[in-house]
């Protein structure tokens, strides 16, 4: 081979080398192939029902334009978290109180199904799922009257006036919302078991009489049983740090409720297999010593569901205060009226009531929430005498024609009621940057349903995401008014 001839082969067999070790050092890392990630598919449209009260009642919980899921981008993200649950929800209602029975029974037949309809039927109405009645008279009643008024307890009865008017209007709720839960409290004791032998102001003898106090209730709750009327709690005596002469009403300081609840009533119930729930307290926030000492006996306590709240005085704050010692116990909030001492328009009163009140409950555990009468006229009677509140105002006004007004307490609990239904859980919302003004509520109902409520007093409207799991929408919310979101 020529010299020219071997020179050429080499630089072809360097070539050959240089471009194999150049494509080994070039060669690129091999990149994995990306692996579908699991993003759920954004809903059908209208997956979300909006429903409004604003200001100038524009709209009064009006159904709005359904909502579709999208990647749209708000100003902030309310997120809420079906994975942290809290309390399970009774429901939300007010008190069938002797008036509001008798108003309602003396509708004409047509005008009272409409009324009971808009009250108790979550399609056709709000859907009211929990009541309080009165064992006797309270200030807003026909006559002073007890279910035991002959100086022995073995002659108690359902009193005729309850009989002609509360059985009647509550056998018609029932067959609306079969579902009602009900509760019953005590203004005060028969006359005859009190030391200044009236309903009027006053206390129980003493403990002489209070194995008959303690027969009272489980009378009550057989009588009612066999009018097909289940009581599903009671408290053992209404605002019991407070007493007036001029209507029924009855001290009980805490500790006799205790040793009431602790040697007589709980054992009489758990004897005879009573299932009614005991709930103490049912007074303001101001006094929060008063269940925690209750509570702190060891024995009284196995007797006690929980305690029942009025929001007349202090601050729901208090709830927290029992709460810190005693979580194990539930929380109701038992009683608010709204009257004519509200100074703002229908829908601001609502506001207040639903942002230190409704809400301020629910979320710090609250497993109901009750207004007061649940129907008044509109002379804010009738009362039992003139001793009571002469300025309440019901759920709705019951006028002269026989037909009823809306009053803002119906709007109030229908942001709720209708849509937290029986056994729903409040659930867990945050929000990094939540604005002032913004207050909300959420709950996830039994059918998987996600429940929010935001109220926007931010002073300008607001646009922001609401975020569940995978999904999310934005929404441009109205300043002064609030929106219950139903997440389907």
């Amino acid at each position: 081979m020529s010299f020219s001839k071997k020179q050429s082969y080499f630089i072809k067999i360097i070539a050959v080398f240089l471009l194999c070790v150049g494509m080994v050092c070039c060669k690129q890392p091999e990149i994995p192939t990306p692996k579908p990630t699991n993003v759920e598919t954004i809903d059908s449209v209208g997956n979300v029902d909006v429903w409004m009260t604003n200001i100038s009642e524009t709209y009064l919980l009006k159904q709005r334009n359904s909502i579709d899921f999208s990647d749209s981008i708000g100003d902030f993200s309310i997120i809420i978290d079906t994975t942290k649950t809290y309390q399970s929800i009774d429901g939300f209602g007010a008190a069938l109180t002797g008036s509001s029975a008798y108003l309602i029974q003396q509708m004409g037949e047509s005008e009272r199904a409409k009324l009971l309809t808009a009250l108790f039927d979550p399609q056709k109405g709000i859907g009211i799922n929990y009541l309080r009645l009165t064992i006797g008279s309270s200030d807003f009643s026909i006559g002073l009257y007890s279910y035991c008024d002959n100086n022995d307890i073995n002659s108690f009865a359902i009193p005729l006036r309850d009989k002609n008017d509360l059985i009647p209007v509550l056998k018609q709720i029932q067959t609306i919302n079969p579902s009602i839960k009900i509760m019953a409290s005590p203004w005060s004791a028969p006359a005859w078991m009190k030391s200044n032998n009236s309903m009027l102001g006053g206390r129980l003898k003493g403990s002489q009489v209070y194995s008959d106090f303690a027969k009272y209730f489980y009378l009550y709750i057989k009588a009612f049983e066999a009018e097909g009327i289940i009581i599903d709690a009671i408290t053992l005596q209404n605002e019991p740090m407070y007493e007036n002469g001029g209507y029924p009403t009855m001290k009980m300081e805490w500790s006799e409720q205790s040793t009431i609840i602790r040697d007589y009533l709980g054992p009489l119930f758990k004897q005879n297999g009573i299932d009614t729930k005991i709930i103490i307290w049912d007074h303001n926030f101001d006094m929060a010593y008063y269940p925690i000492n209750i509570l702190n006996d060891t024995e009284t306590r196995k007797y006690v569901a929980g305690t029942g709240w009025h929001g007349y005085g202090g601050e729901a704050s208090a709830i927290d205060q029992v709460q810190a010692l005693h979580p194990d116990k539930d929380v109701y909030f038992t009683e608010q009226s709204g009257g004519t001492w509200n100074t703002d328009s229908r829908i601001g009163n609502m506001f207040y009531y639903m942002k230190y009140f409704l809400m301020a409950t629910v979320n710090r555990g609250s497993k109901n929430f009750i207004m007061w009468n649940l129907a008044l006229n509109a002379s804010h009677g009738p009362t039992t005498t003139t001793g009571g509140c002469q300025t309440c105002r019901g759920v709705v006004t019951i006028n002269s024609n026989g037909t009823y007004t809306r009053n803002e307490e119906y709007f109030l609990l229908g942001h709720f009621s209708k849509f937290v239904r029986l056994g729903a859980k409040r659930i867990d919302n945050n929000s990094s940057i939540l604005p002032n003004g913004i207050t909300l509520s959420s709950f996830i109902n039994l059918d998987g349903s996600k429940v929010l409520a935001i109220m926007n007093r931010s002073g300008s409207s607001k646009r922001y995401n609401v975020v569940c799991g995978k999904r999310k929408f934005v929404y441009t919310h109205m300043n002064e008014s609030v929106v219950t979101f139903k997440i389907k």
